[in-house]
């Protein structure tokens, strides 16, 4: 099981789901009309190391933050 956190605006709760690579998560939130929308945005990490490939593999425990694009000043 992984534990996948929506940071900033995303305003969702955390959720635990069974994934062996990160493609497997984009997968699942693909499924969801809300959160599909901000895919091709996020930035991504795991155990809060930035990772950009969908095949990195996923081990039981690893915690996926997925970080929308934010503007500041």
């Amino acid at each position: 099981m992984v534990r996948i956190e929506f940071l900033g605006p995303i305003a969702k709760a955390s959720i635990d789901i069974e994934a062996n690579s990160l493609r497997d998560v984009a997968l699942y939130l693909q499924q969801d009309i809300q959160l599909s929308v901000w895919l091709d945005k996020l930035a991504i990490a795991v155990n809060d190391t930035m990772v950009c490939d969908l095949d990195h593999v996923l081990k039981d425990g690893d915690k996926i933050s997925l970080l929308p694009p934010v503007c500041g000043g």
